[in-house]
């Protein structure tokens, strides 16, 4: 009898354990052990004085990137909003954040007939309640690796004072800086 329950036993932990192998390899992509490759990342985006603004959220997909940006307590109008190609806001003006990511090297503006580079974004409008929000899928962008968007100096989104007019090189007539966010693995 004793012989019988230890063979069951030990039947029945062979068949979970298969099982459980089982469903490790059909569960939507999930690898053992292997560290997992960075596929989102987040960023706190604030106003000169430090005063929380919003939120930007990417992430990598299989075409690329896709962006989402929130505004909150952000003046009414349209604003140019980029991705910036250094991880560093210093207020009050975030130069520090560099010039616009352009891993390809192409000129400025969504509208640009020579193409945009990756940095460039659609405006985001804010409504009267001082809101708002986009969300875009930045094709052939990557997360990491050479011109990927966390790279060893990271990437900013800056929001800026005017709108961006789409087209003009290098920075779309869009005014100054007045809100940033670092970028980081989220």
């Amino acid at each position: 009898m004793l012989r019988r329950d230890v063979r069951q036993s030990g039947l029945a932990a062979v068949l979970l354990g298969l099982g459980l192998s089982g469903c490790a390899a059909n569960d939507g992509g999930v690898q053992d052990a292997a560290p997992a490759a960075q596929t989102s990342a987040r960023a706190s985006l604030q106003g000169p004085t430090g005063t929380a603004v919003g939120e930007a959220v990417i992430e990598a997909m299989t075409h690329g990137l896709k962006l989402t940006v929130t505004g909150v307590n952000l003046p009414q109008g349209a604003h140019g909003t980029h991705v910036h190609m250094v991880g560093r806001c210093d207020a009050p003006d975030f130069a520090s954040a560099g010039a616009h990511w352009n891993p390809s090297g192409a000129q400025h503006g969504r509208d640009n007939p020579q193409g945009a580079h990756a940095g460039d974004l659609p405006n985001l409008l804010i409504g009267t309640d001082g809101k708002g929000s986009f969300t875009i899928d930045l094709h052939g962008a990557k997360m990491m690796g050479s011109g990927g968007l966390l790279d060893e100096d990271g990437a900013a989104l800056v929001i800026h004072a005017n709108p961006d007019d789409l087209k003009t090189d290098p920075t779309g007539n869009s005014g100054g800086r007045i809100a940033c966010g670092v970028f980081s693995a989220g």
